[in-house]
């Protein structure tokens, strides 16, 4: 074979060069992000750094960046409040419960509101952003859950606020979009039904704005406590109430004058410690949900906004 057509044939690499100019350019928008990214990336590696430091060390603020006296005594006594565990295991519940049922009832609402021959569809559609600029307020929410016998049970958490607007459009948006209607169409002479397309074949096509809203609706929930504070008054149904957790590890002033010195200063190092070790673990499980999610994340938001 004549030596051109083998280097025709060879894969072109076509490397663009950048001018002196571009170099500069890129070089500070590249620091600036990285400045950014340490900037916020900062306090999380204390707090990580600091739940696993000695309590001397925080309390001297000894630790900057890497743990200081690595201990994981913090964690130890975090094992034996039996109230975290539990307020954790409702937590889980109610943020995955809570979540399938905030999917279900988005995706069923958008996908009905995105079909255009659905009577009343401007009207139902008006309905809905008109709750989303006015609320009853919170004695009424409150009357109706009472009324609903929804107070003391595991609903309150889970079945009011079903369907977050803001979702519900970006999901009706992305539908109208991202589906032909002329899969639709097609659909109907095969004779499909309106539910067997939802499920066969709309949501299999939509896997970006549903890891989206799944996001959304789980961090809610997870960091849910405004809920549990007025319906709730059973301490076995309360989730993990971080701002709970970071008092009540405080000393009362009777107890600090009987002690000396250096019983108080150990005392407060073991406070700051099960504060830091708290919010470890309060926040590490939904961080954990943001990698599998990611490469939807951006396409499935951008998709649902800016089109609509």
């Amino acid at each position: 074979m004549p030596e051109a057509v083998i280097r025709a044939m060879r894969p072109l690499k076509n490397k663009v060069k950048l001018s002196a100019a571009d170099k500069i350019y890129y070089s500070i928008v590249y620091t600036i992000v990285l400045l950014l990214t340490l900037l916020v990336l900062y306090p999380l590696i204390v707090v990580v750094s600091s739940s696993f430091s000695s309590g001397q060390a925080v309390t001297n603020g000894r630790v900057i960046f890497l743990p200081v006296e690595f201990s994981i005594e913090s964690y130890k006594r975090v094992y034996e409040y039996t109230v975290i565990w539990t307020g954790y295991r409702n937590t889980i519940f109610y943020t995955v419960a809570g979540t399938l049922w905030n999917v279900c009832m988005t995706t069923c609402a958008a996908f009905a509101l995105s079909r255009p021959k659905l009577p009343g569809r401007g009207w139902l559609t008006f309905l809905f952003a008109f709750t989303a600029l006015f609320n009853g307020g919170l004695i009424p929410n409150f009357l109706l859950m009472r009324d609903l016998n929804f107070l003391n049970t595991i609903w309150v958490m889970i079945i009011p606020g079903a369907i977050s607007v803001y979702n519900m459009i970006i999901t009706r948006t992305f539908f109208q979009n991202s589906i032909p209607a002329e899969l639709s169409e097609a659909a109907v002479v095969d004779g499909c039904s309106d539910s067997r397309f939802f499920f066969a074949i709309l949501l299999p096509l939509s896997k970006a704005v549903l890891a989206v809203i799944t996001l959304f609706y789980s961090v809610g929930h997870w960091n849910a406590y405004f809920a549990a504070m007025i319906y709730l008054t059973n301490r076995g149904l309360w989730p993990l109430f971080l701002r709970e957790i970071l008092i009540m590890n405080q000393f009362s002033a009777e107890m600090l004058t009987t002690l000396s010195d250096e019983e108080i200063l150990k005392l407060q190092g073991m406070s700051d410690l099960l504060k830091y070790a708290f919010i470890v673990i309060a926040t590490v499980p939904i961080l954990c949900i943001y990698p599998f999610i990611q490469k939807y994340f951006a396409k499935g938001v951008m998709i649902g906004s800016l089109k609509g």
